[in-house]
């Protein structure tokens, strides 16, 4: 029950994977944006941390794990989803092959970012602070590219170490580490893209201090999924 005696009737299901714990917590820029744009829908989490490490482990995306992510998509299927959103960046590929077996909307975390960078600049510098994040985001803005038939120049922007720094509680040192890298590229190209999730809270920032306009996935891609929910 919610506010006077209203009740949110929930008549949709949206499956999210993860490969993370991180954005299970609703407060959580993600989470908290997916359940303020979709009240009336049942949110389910499928998460295997494993992913991720073992990508990072063998640095690329394996058939196993192209598996892996395979039968998680089937099994969100099975859960009655209407639809599903993989939340990680690193595996969007294996959604390139999982949506094959499957006759509902699978969507990726990257992708709405991936068409509005292609859109809006010709010049990209993509900042990753995981390696095995940046070529798949690449190979996904210049297929967004090639999509509107607009050849896309990329500069790549590792920030090596700067996930694990993270992870380990040093935001600061993170954060500085990814500004530090737009700075250094900033004359070069005519926007940025944020490669994960993870950096979405520096966009404003980043944007001001660089001068130009910085993308980054989460907002974007709630935009996108509230517009399929509302179409099933």
């Amino acid at each position: 029950m919610v506010g006077a005696g209203k009740e949110i009737v929930v008549n949709k299901t949206l499956a999210l994977i993860h490969t993370s714990f991180v954005f299970l917590n609703v407060e959580t820029s993600v989470m908290k944006m997916l359940s303020k744009a979709l009240p009336n829908v049942r949110l389910v989490n499928i998460v295997d941390d494993s992913l991720l490490a073992d990508v990072m482990r063998e640095g690329k995306v394996t058939p196993a794990i192209t598996r892996k992510m395979c039968y998680y998509v089937l099994a969100a299927e099975q859960t009655g989803a209407h639809a599903i959103l993989s939340l990680c960046s690193t595996m969007g590929e294996t959604i390139d092959v999982a949506r094959r077996l499957v006759t509902i909307s699978v969507m990726k975390i990257d992708e709405p970012m991936a068409e509005k960078a292609v859109a809006e600049a010709q010049r990209i510098g993509v900042i990753a602070t995981v390696p095995t994040t940046l070529d798949p985001t690449i190979r996904l803005i210049q297929m967004k590219g090639t999509d509107i038939g607009k050849q896309v120049k990329i500069e790549r922007l590792l920030c090596e170490g700067a996930f694990e720094i993270l992870m380990s509680g040093d935001r600061a040192k993170h954060d500085l580490m990814v500004r530090e890298k737009a700075l250094s590229a900033a004359n070069r190209v005519d926007a940025f893209v944020l490669a994960q999730a993870s950096m979405a809270r520096l966009e404003s920032q980043l944007s001001q201090e660089v001068g130009k306009p910085v993308f980054s996935s989460p907002r974007l891609c709630v935009e996108k999924v509230k517009q399929v929910m509302a179409s099933l």
